[in-house]
């Protein structure tokens, strides 16, 4: 590789082991053990951002040293020696400057450190100030500012007498000496010449609009700055390029989905008109619009890809059947995948019953449908007698041909992997795609998962509903629980009461629920009927449990997270959600709405186990604030973290190392605009202005963008 002068941009992903030459000290074993964390190129080192920062930039005299603080000081070498004391031998150095001296001591690594220092050496020290036999400083970080006669420039100082970067270690990278100390030492000449290392990924006029740093000085600055003001400016310019690649992304692909010839539905007529005749209640001024806003993209040439929002009880449901009618009035199919088998089971339930007298076909296929049964409803799928296909991830298998898949609706869409949705959508010839999630996102978190949807809200609940009161118990006040459930249960009322089941610990969740059911069933409700249901049960035994206690066979269910969605009981206005602390936000979330559905007054018991986490805390109180899913969502965000919040891998966008979207939502949308309006005006990205964008995109994004580009 060429020397450190001659370096070009078109070498940053130069493997390690390829650049000895350049990064002095680093060789096969260090390169190895630098793999293992992620750097495996020139590039991956030079965004190998710091932990944290120490300031050591005020360098003090030594007479105005304080015991217990932590300090820089600069002084000359007057002695050293290994000292032999009673426990073990020493290495002490002896710096003085104008005021005074001190003792720089070390009891480690002292055949290394003996050999480092001359007497009149100029020395930079910095570490805890402390007093015996006269001031001391032990095992402190050090730079030798001169030696034999020749002073460094300060800008030279890398480990001292400046902000001084710590950087995140394994113990086998600190066994190989490359702790922050040594990562400092090979990133430091990298730095020197970083101008000729990377050229810039934006174009001039976004910088300065944006007043953003250029790249090499925002690199250069992330890992040696100047002062901590600009290590701030330095991180921004760096989170700015992720979320302007991120959204460049989604603008492509908005731009492609907007090209693309779909299929033009008809006009929402025969069968649309008599289902929504049907409903018992009028739709909401929400609905109505959301619907609308689907007609017009269904009805157009190009392909839709909608995104509907709405929080539990919204309503959902009935627009995405409004929708699979209107792809059947045009003779196409309409298939619904949902990700769990006990979703798929409800949404067929609730379909079925509205389509049957309708005269349209609807089948449910899941891996629990077997043998004949599953050949059957293949054969229908095929042939096209079944025109409202629902099911989970079994839609997706190969085996499964559609005659004319003209609609896809994905719910709960985040918990399908990019892959996943793409298989449905394949099935047939640029179908129109609708997907749809009840966990309301916050816009920051929208723009960057689902930024290339067109996106619909319905962001009302359906009128007369009542906002349901939630409160919080410790699990030592059952019997004050039970005996206002007893109440609920006397006006008629029905009651869910639900246990948590964790994968890690699901055999203990389940008998844990069972248990609990056996002892309300026989020594605290022995008068009520009392039904059990989680997840191990047959699918059509689970269907007949449901069936049974929305029709009020059952007073309460007792239930694992299987009720979390699907289940539609207007009667039931009591959950008692048993170990809250255990679940997410936006589970409990879930799981309450699964109250609050009829026209009488609901109420959501949290019991939880002291003594709590103060996420657990948070979590909780939150619930008991505050009712809107959205405004959940957002403290969700902020509580878990964007990596966990969704699984935002699965959508196939770049991971984000140096932004986060609550923290930078300012500088996110400022991203979103610049990358929306470049692809706009510019979608090849041939302007001149742009070719630093094409570039940068093609090598590091390209790949990315095939997976998003699917999504």
């Amino acid at each position: 590789m060429s020397s450190p002068a001659t370096v070009s941009h078109t070498h940053p992903k130069t493997k390690l082991e390829d650049s000895v030459q350049y990064l002095k000290g680093i060789g096969p074993e260090k390169a190895k053990a630098l793999n293992s964390v992620g750097i495996e190129t020139i590039e991956d080192l030079l965004y190998y951002i710091p932990r944290r920062y120490l300031d050591r930039s005020t360098i003090l005299p030594i007479n105005k040293l304080k015991v217990g603080s932590t300090a820089t000081v600069i002084g000359r070498v007057e002695s050293f020696g290994i000292k032999r004391g009673r426990r073990r031998p020493q290495f002490q150095v002896i710096i003085r400057d104008e005021t005074g001296f001190m003792y720089l001591i070390w009891f480690q690594k002292l055949k290394y450190i003996k050999n480092l220092f001359e007497e009149n050496d100029l020395v930079v020290a910095s570490g805890e100030v402390r007093l015996f036999g006269g001031l001391q400083m032990i095992h402190p970080e050090f730079e030798i500012v001169s030696k034999s006669g020749v002073e460094k420039d300060e800008e030279e100082l890398i480990h001292t007498g400046r902000i001084i970067p710590l950087y995140p270690s394994t113990a086998e990278l600190k066994k190989l000496w490359l702790d922050s100390r040594g990562l400092r030492r090979v990133l430091k000449p990298l730095l020197d010449n970083v101008s000729n290392l990377v050229t810039e990924t934006l174009p001039q006029n976004v910088i300065s609009d944006s007043d953003l740093l250029s790249l090499p000085k925002a690199l250069k600055n992330i890992h040696f700055p100047e002062d901590l003001q600009v290590t701030n400016l330095a991180r921004s310019r760096l989170a700015f390029d992720e979320l302007f690649y991120l959204e460049l992304m989604l603008a492509l692909r908005k731009k492609k989905i907007h090209r693309e010839e779909g299929i033009a539905f008809q006009k929402p007529g025969n069968l649309v008109r008599p289902a929504l005749k049907m409903l018992p209640f009028e739709l909401t001024s929400a609905q109505k619009k959301v619907l609308r806003e689907i007609a017009a993209d269904m009805m157009s040439k190009t392909s839709m890809h909608r995104l509907l929002q709405g929080d539990v009880g919204s309503g959902k449901t009935i627009v995405a059947l409004v929708a699979m009618l209107m792809a059947v009035e045009s003779g196409y199919q309409s298939a619904l995948m949902a990700p769990t088998e006990i979703l798929a089971e409800q949404h067929y339930i609730t379909i079925h019953q509205m389509l049957e007298s309708l005269g349209v076909e609807t089948v449910l296929l899941t891996s629990s449908v077997v043998g004949s049964e599953r050949k059957s409803i293949l054969e229908d799928i095929a042939r096209g007698t079944a025109k409202v296909i629902i099911g989970t991830h079994a839609l997706i298998q190969k085996k499964v041909d559609f005659f004319k898949l003209g609609l896809v609706v994905i719910d709960e869409q985040h918990r399908f992997g990019v892959m996943q949705r793409a298989k449905l959508k394949q099935k047939g010839s640029s179908p129109d795609v609708l997907v749809m999630t009840a966990t309301p996102i916050p816009r920051s978190l929208a723009l960057t998962l689902y930024g290339d949807l067109d996106v619909s809200v319905i962001d009302s609940l359906p009128p007369g509903r009542k906002t349901i009161k939630t409160y919080l118990y410790s699990g030592n006040s059952k019997s004050k629980i039970y005996e206002f459930l007893e109440k609920e249960l006397q006006k008629g009322h029905q009651a869910y009461i639900v246990y948590p089941l964790v994968e890690e610990s699901e055999k203990a969740d389940l008998k844990a629920a069972t248990q609990s059911h056996e002892l309300l069933k026989k020594e605290i409700f022995p008068h009520r009927r009392l039904a059990l249901l989680h997840g191990r049960i047959r699918s059509k035994d689970r269907e007949s449990i449901m069936q049974a206690f929305r029709h009020g066979d059952y007073d309460i269910l007792v239930a694992t997270t299987v009720v979390e969605v699907g289940v539609d009981v207007p009667n039931a206005t009591v959950m008692i959600i048993e170990h809250a602390e255990r679940f997410g936000l936006s589970q409990l979330h879930q799981l309450r709405g699964r109250i609050g559905r009829g026209e009488d007054q609901s109420f959501c018991l949290l019991v939880a186990d002291p003594p709590l986490s103060e996420e657990a805390q948070k979590r909780l109180k939150a619930m008991c604030s505050t009712t809107d899913g959205f405004k959940i969502s957002e403290m969700d965000l902020k509580l878990r973290g964007p990596g966990e919040f969704f699984g935002t891998r699965q959508h196939g966008l770049p991971e984000l190392k140096i932004a986060d979207i609550v923290t930078d939502a300012s500088l996110l949308y400022q991203a979103r605009n610049w990358a929306f309006r470049i692809i706009e005006e510019d979608p090849n990205l041939v302007q001149k202005e742009n070719l630093c964008i094409r570039s940068n995109f093609v090598r590091k994004y390209k790949r990315r963008f095939s997976l998003v580009d699917i999504g």
